[in-house]
């Protein structure tokens, strides 16, 4: 069975998880993300975020309960295609020793110069990259160290984006960044979200302001998942507020 697109739904239905080593992340939760739209899940550090993401690529199965594509467990997927179905944006950047131009190509074998330089364009990347003397045949090292922390996430937005995957994974992509290269790689994000579905794991505020969906995930199940609006993501119910602005966060609504 092939991933073409995602029509309606993905659905993750996990009632618990015990297979990993200790300390174990124990899951017990059902989310819904809905295609073409954003789902933003936030909560303290360690609260099974990520290990949401890591179920969806199938880098490990639960022990018990099922996700699903659109009604179909994703086991019966191809997991070749599953995965090409996904482009995922880590918190660190991966680069590689090579070129930029080389560096979002290897998102999607065969992407063509043009897709390349479109793909820079909605990740916020182009106009940085045309300003190197080489442009976009400049070599970076491995990890790409004398880039910006904001440049490498604009490279890896681009490449994600040049793989043209239905489902974008955002796995707290501007955490570790400062204030004027968090605008710029969340101008990126923003564009990478449009018109596919995108499940972001956030620990800042801005992160989550243009979500459709919030879910609130604490010692790994949800606490609240609520149809996100303007205000309600600034604002929100209880849930949000308890998360975004309790004593142990700074106003900036960053989980410390």
């Amino acid at each position: 069975m092939k991933v073409e697109q995602l029509e309606e739904v993905l659905d993750l239905e996990v009632p618990s998880r015990s297979d990993l080593p200790e300390p174990r992340t124990h899951l017990d939760l059902s989310l819904r993300a809905r295609a073409g739209r954003t789902l933003a899940l936030v909560g303290p550090s360690g609260c099974g975020k990520s290990s949401v993401l890591a179920l969806i690529q199938r880098l490990y199965e639960p022990t018990s309960g099922r996700v699903l594509l659109d009604g179909k467990d994703i086991r019966k997927y191809n997991l070749k295609a599953l995965r090409r179905a996904v482009a995922m944006v880590p918190q660190e950047p991966l680069l590689f020793g090579a070129t930029i131009h080389d560096n979002i190509a290897y998102g999607r074998e065969g992407a063509t110069e043009a897709e390349v330089v479109e793909a820079a364009t909605q990740g916020n990347a182009h106009k940085f990259v045309s300003a190197l003397q080489e442009g976009y045949k400049t070599c970076v090292s491995e990890r790409g160290v004398q880039l910006s922390g904001g440049q490498r996430q604009r490279i890896a937005i681009a490449r994600a984006l040049v793989k043209q995957a239905p489902m974008m994974l955002l796995d707290e992509a501007t955490s570790a960044l400062d204030a004027e290269s968090e605008r710029h790689v969340q101008e990126a994000l923003d564009h990478a979200g449009s018109g596919r579905t995108t499940i972001v794991v956030a620990h800042r505020l801005a992160t989550v302001r243009n979500a459709h969906t919030i879910a609130v995930i604490d010692d790994g199940k949800v606490v609240e998942q609520r149809l996100a609006t303007r205000r309600s993501a600034v604002t929100g119910s209880p849930a949000h507020v308890k998360f975004f602005f309790n004593p142990k966060k700074n106003t900036a609504g960053v989980y410390n």
